[in-house]
């Protein structure tokens, strides 16, 4: 990771992109998702697939993002995740704030 993608309060800044399967439509997952990535200072999006599946791309502190990973592996109440795939992902630079897609 290069000296440029770290912010000096808050360490290195990680990126993933993910998949959730499951029950993830029409349960609030992708406002839950954006309360939560807001409120810990993640950058990203959220979106519905036409498969049924959402997609999240998120950035920032490392710790912020695991424990936001672990978030979408659950998702809300009345989400029932099936599967998450996760990949980590280089930060965009451009991103701002966290929005729905």
């Amino acid at each position: 990771m290069s000296a440029d993608s770290r912010h000096p309060a808050f360490g290195a800044t990680t990126a993933i992109s993910a998949v959730v399967a499951g029950r993830v439509q029409g349960v609030g997952f992708r406002y839950s998702t954006h309360r939560i990535a807001a409120g810990m200072g993640i950058a990203g999006w959220v979106r519905n697939r036409l498969d049924g599946t959402v997609e999240v791309w998120a950035q920032g502190p490392d710790d912020a993002i695991t424990e936001f990973a672990h978030f979408i592996e659950s998702g809300p109440r009345g989400a029932r995740v099936s599967s998450v795939m996760i990949n980590e992902e280089e930060p965009d630079p451009t991103l701002r704030g966290f929005e729905i897609r």
